[in-house]
């Protein structure tokens, strides 16, 4: 894989998850558009209907003009990243993400992280030693942890280790680095349970087909030290699965976010939808919608990106396997 290639890839990317954008952002004002009632009745909320309310969403909105047209304005608006101003809060929608868009992002990641190192590793070790009382052990437990809801798994830690036994904090996403790392702890290991459940055994699964393979057994056969075999020979190969299916997680953990940010009350972008949702504030929904889906997009792109570094066998271009 040469670096013009790879340039060439991620132009192609790029440009491909820009079309993405576009039709999503179509699909998302439709859905909105579509939406029961009277266009201002919906953008007025609770407000009071007079005719000078009226006549200024009317213009701001532009709802006089044909559907494509007001789909053309408000599109053009959020590539400015405008997507006007929320009806419940009367603030622009983007301050409104921009302010809980950090919460939600270093929730998903931190998951992310704890995902992997709780995942991966014990898959490994699963793998080594399949059969014995500890693959069984650790098989079980991704199957139930596979099978518990995030919410629920929220629910019960929030009461184990915020009531119970009150090591972490009930609430709130605390102050600063340290004290929010903190904070998000519990929400991102309820967050991370079910996915470090897949990843056990997706990685034992893959440790165990690359173990059986020829290569490695002749890498056994010629005497080479035990780490450089399981590392270079049988980890490295065993990760690639894994690593593909990143961004997916990832995408994941972010959606997922919107129960656990509810159930610890945390300012994130996942309680401000459902807060939308339920006030029906148009606006907000779009925006938070279109952003959350460039997050997962960019997301995804990221970990592609990352699987062509680690892995020398993939070749792009015309020839491409």
């Amino acid at each position: 894989m040469t670096r013009s290639s790879l340039l060439m890839y991620i132009a192609r990317r790029l440009a491909a998850m820009v079309l993405l954008l576009i039709l999503l952002s179509f699909v998302i004002f439709s859905l909105t558009y579509l939406t029961p009632g009277s266009p201002v009745d919906v953008l007025l909320g609770p407000n009071m209907r007079t005719p000078q309310a009226v006549a200024a969403l009317t213009a701001k909105y532009h709802l006089n003009e044909p559907f494509f047209t007001q789909y053309w304005y408000w599109v053009k608006g959020a590539a400015h990243l405008d997507f006007g101003d929320s009806i419940q809060a009367t603030l622009p929608v983007s301050d409104q993400i921009a302010s809980r868009l950090p919460t939600s992002l270093y929730l998903g990641v931190y998951a992310y992280i704890l995902a992997f190192a709780f995942g991966v590793i014990p898959g490994v070790v699963s793998a080594m030693r399949r059969g014995g009382a500890l693959d069984r052990v650790t098989v079980a437990g991704s199957i139930i942890a596979l099978s518990t809801p995030a919410f629920v798994s929220g629910v019960y830690a929030l009461y184990l280790f915020a009531v119970v036994v009150p090591i972490f904090p009930a609430s709130g996403s605390g102050e600063g680095f340290v004290d929010g790392l903190w904070h998000l702890t519990l929400p991102a290991i309820a967050l991370a349970l079910s996915v470090v459940a897949f990843l056990v055994r997706h990685t034992r699964a893959a440790m165990i087909g690359v173990l059986d393979q020829d290569y490695v057994t002749f890498a056994w056969a010629r005497g080479l030290a035990a780490r450089r075999v399981m590392v270079k020979y049988a980890l490295r190969n065993a990760l690639m699965p894994v690593v593909t299916i990143s961004g997916t997680l990832l995408a994941s953990l972010i959606i997922g976010a919107v129960i656990v940010e509810q159930t610890f009350s945390l300012n994130g972008v996942g309680s401000l939808l459902i807060q939308s949702v339920e006030s029906k504030d148009v606006p907000m929904i779009q925006g938070v919608a279109l952003v959350v889906a460039a997050v997962i997009i960019v997301m995804n792109l990221l970990a592609d990106i990352t699987y062509l570094v680690i892995d020398p066998r993939i070749r792009l271009g015309r020839h491409e396997a």
